[in-house]
């Protein structure tokens, strides 16, 4: 059953679409989760709510924060329930994960991705298809089927990642590693940097994916002044398709070269091995290389394994290519894998990009604000079941992503009456929402900054504005003297 979830569109236009309201006006702790501080080495358990029960013990004094107001002009407050909160409402037979059920999965979904090759193969053939572009156009549909296929294992072996697939971390490395390069994506790699997003979600000096633009470093990106950006004209909607298609082609493997989108604060490495390291091309900052200030020293011989992984799926791939030919394998392989990417980025960046979210500074950071700094939506039969719900319960799986993807939908209404307020989605449109939404971040949030007029504590509150004329405008800055 899918879950009944609110939108958050803004609420000028629509009340009743903008958060879940029906526990507005119920009481809720006055206090906010400390941020858990530590390693942020990725474990099995380093993600989930258990690891952080002790961060409880710890909480902030109260703070006054004034009026905060995110990009469609509502006013924001800072959540003030504690991890222990959500922890207790989710009933403990979520938790549960199982080898069976799990493993079912993924056999359903390399049934799915074999039983379409198969059809495909034997009979859209000229002998059943005489027509060369009805073939092009079915042989165009296969890639899409396919991609979606390859991003539901992509999805299960993130959840090995997360150890949400079975009770055994070394089998749920074992499927991952194999899911994950299969798909060209190095497991372990992947799987410390990612544990360190979620221990830093909307950390604008932490996060590791989707860490949007200062105001400051926008204009300097277009060459310009910050206090120029209030005074710009509209950003062509043509330059932002292009950056779109950009986003959506070559996003992933961008990431996992240069490490653009995530942090970069690097020199701030504990080991050392940030020195004279930034992301960009020849920057030092990548995925596939041990000495990577992504990791720790104790992580090189998971990143080399990872490394073994794809060299693997490489040396596959050219054996393949070499039998059947490279035309072949772009169609059978080439062209569903940029639709794999393609949904991948798509689902991160909207996950964590949209008017009504926050980013922190280091300071007002914690571990709550993060988790709540996420928004579920909608994408239907094959979000839900294709893609195994990891758009729509996308919050829940911040606050505990041990807990498996098919316990996720109850968890997620469970948590529903404790962040009241704070939790956030976006459901209107169903599936074709998610892909107007894409356009639609584009175009609001294009850089981050505090509120108009911020104090103390709320200007390290920061939303997102652009120069575009949509939402609340960028705030007035009086040139540097």
């Amino acid at each position: 059953m899918a879950a009944k979830t609110t939108s958050s569109q803004p609420a000028a236009r629509n009340p009743i679409l903008r958060r879940t309201t029906a526990t507005d006006t119920e009481s809720v702790p006055s206090t906010a989760d400390a941020s858990p501080i530590g390693s942020p080495r990725q474990s099995a358990s380093s993600t989930s709510l258990s690891s952080l029960a002790s961060a409880d013990a710890a909480k902030p004094a109260t703070k006054q924060y004034g009026k905060l107001i995110d990009t469609y002009g509502n006013e924001f407050e800072v959540p003030d329930y504690t991890v222990k909160d959500i922890r207790d409402a989710i009933p403990k037979h979520c938790y549960e994960r199982s080898y069976v059920k799990s493993m079912s999965y993924v056999f359903r979904d390399m049934l799915y991705l074999a039983v379409t090759f198969t059809i495909w193969h034997n009979f859209v053939t000229p002998e059943y298809v005489p027509s060369k572009a009805v073939r092009v156009v079915l042989w165009g549909i296969y890639t899409f089927l396919q991609g979606l296929f390859g991003t539901g294992l992509w999805v299960l072996a993130h959840e090995c990642g997360h150890g949400a697939f079975s009770p055994s971390q070394r089998f749920n490395n074992v499927v991952g590693w194999v899911l994950h390069s299969s798909l060209f994506v190095p497991y372990f790699s992947w799987q410390i940097s990612h544990g360190k997003h979620h221990k830093a979600t909307g950390n604008m000096e932490r996060d590791m994916v989707f860490v949007p633009r200062t105001r400051e470093e926008r204009a300097r990106s277009i060459g310009r002044l910050a206090h120029e950006l209030s005074e710009l004209t509209e950003e062509t909607p043509i330059y932002t398709f292009i950056h779109l298609l950009g986003q959506q082609l070559i996003g992933w493997p961008n990431y996992l070269l240069t490490n653009v989108t995530g942090h970069n604060y690097h020199e701030r490495q504990r080991e050392g091995r940030g020195k004279g390291k930034h992301n960009g091309y020849g920057g030092g900052v990548n995925h596939f290389d041990p000495s990577s200030p992504l990791y720790e020293a104790r992580d090189a011989w998971l990143i080399v394994m990872s490394d073994i992984g794809l060299g693997i799926a490489f040396t596959a791939l050219y054996f393949l290519g070499q039998k059947f030919g490279w035309s072949n394998m772009a169609v059978w392989y080439g062209l569903p894998y940029l639709w794999v990417n393609h949904w991948l980025v798509a689902i991160t960046f909207l996950q964590h990009t949209d008017p009504s979210l926050p980013h922190y500074t280091a300071e007002e950071w914690n571990y709550v604000r993060g988790c709540a700094a996420t928004i579920d939506r909608e994408f239907g039969f094959i979000g839900r079941h294709l893609l195994h719900g990891i758009i729509e319960t996308h919050v829940l799986h911040h606050y505990v992503s041990t807990i498996p993807f098919y316990n996720a939908d109850e968890a997620t209404e469970a948590i529903k009456p404790i962040m009241g307020r704070h939790y956030r989605s976006d459901v209107s449109e169903g599936p074709i929402g998610f892909i107007k939404a894409m356009w639609k971040s584009a175009r609001w949030c294009q850089w981050v900054e505090p509120t108009e007029g911020a104090e103390g504590p709320a200007k390290g509150v920061l939303f997102f504005r652009n120069r575009n004329g949509l939402g609340v405008k960028p705030a007035k800055m009086a040139p540097p003297s």
